[in-house]
């Protein structure tokens, strides 16, 4: 792990210099809103990044992919936590996590990511590419499909699907938590049997409204969104259906705690390094990995520990209180 300025602070641009092949920026242009467009290709202009723009979904990945195959020292990410996701991907498909260092640019709608590590807006973003604290932290993987933040099943994971992105570019983060209280009504719950590495002897087995899996993100919210993502562990939280339990009601209080941080006792907590989800029921449930989704009746869940270099901001926390 490596802290303070590296190599690539040096020659930083100031007025705008021609292009540098070994930094590419890849650019959602519709992510979040169009306004930001036009000033991150200044920005990128200015500090001498190479940028390439998706046309369609999940463009992000081959476009990683081929610059960190072409020796980029620097990939960096425009738009929100989805496409943040889509260029990790790439990066692993190149086998690229070791040789580059990810940048983070937040231009979608929550940009939950770039907060937890501490980065403040697309300004920033291109400050801390080039003078932030470089660190190695830890990566979710779900099967072969890595993620960032979080991977989460069922109500939440529902609701972010059939959430549109003409209500999140007018609510934001509220969007998400309006379609899951409306999602609430028909949805009947999840049966999951869940085994942890250390604990596998004593699997959890019931029906879940939610199954969150954090990697940079702490569930639910406790004051600080924030976990430790350098602790090789992955924190989960089980959002349980009690019997007899008015599921929307639930829904309601379940999003309370992730927003406000009460207690409910439906929530089973534990820290592991991986975890094994089997669907008990008759058809496969989906994840939202980052807000990119995998359908599967069985996933294994892991951590790989200090694999993703990045810069981060100064409101980033290696070691935050739980």
């Amino acid at each position: 792990m490596t802290d303070g300025r590296s190599d690539l602070c040096d020659g930083r641009p100031d007025g705008g210099t021609a292009p540098d092949e070994t930094r590419v920026l890849v650019l959602n242009p519709t992510s979040g809103t169009s306004a930001h467009v036009e000033r991150i290709r200044t920005l990128a202009a200015q500090h001498g990044f190479t940028v390439q723009e998706t046309e369609r979904e999940g463009q992000a990945i081959e476009l990683a992919a081929a610059a960190a195959s072409d020796g980029a020292s620097v990939v960096a990410a425009a738009g929100g936590d989805g496409t943040l996701n889509e260029v990790v991907r790439g990066l692993v498909a190149a086998d690229a996590l070791g040789d580059v260092v990810f940048g983070v640019i937040p231009a979608g709608t929550g940009n939950n990511f770039a907060g937890n590590v501490g980065i403040e807006s697309v300004e920033h973003g291109f400050d801390v590419i080039e003078d932030g604290t470089e660190r190695d932290i830890d990566l979710g993987f779900a099967g072969d499909r890595p993620f960032l933040n979080s991977c989460i099943g069922g109500l939440t994971a529902q609701a972010s699907s059939e959430t549109t992105s003409e209500l999140k570019a007018d609510l934001g983060v509220v969007a998400y938590v309006l379609t899951m209280f409306r999602t609430a009504v028909d949805f009947e719950g999840t049966r999951l049997r869940i085994e942890t590495d250390e604990t596998a002897e004593r699997a959890w087995q019931g029906t879940a409204v939610l199954l969150l899996v954090g990697n940079g993100r702490r569930f639910p919210s406790r004051g600080q969104t924030q976990a430790d993502v350098e602790d090789g562990l992955l924190d989960v939280a089980i959002i349980e259906k009690k019997p007899g339990s008015n599921l929307a009601g639930l829904a309601r209080s379940t999003a309370r705690e992730r927003l406000l941080g009460a207690d409910a006792d439906h929530v089973t907590r534990v820290k592991t390094a991986g975890l094994t989800v089997r669907v008990l029921d008759d058809d496969p449930t989906t994840f939202s990995l980052d807000g990119e989704e995998v359908t599967a009746r069985e996933l294994a869940i892991e951590v790989s520990p200090a694999s993703l270099r990045l810069r981060v901001g100064e409101g980033y926390e290696p070691h935050p209180e739980g």
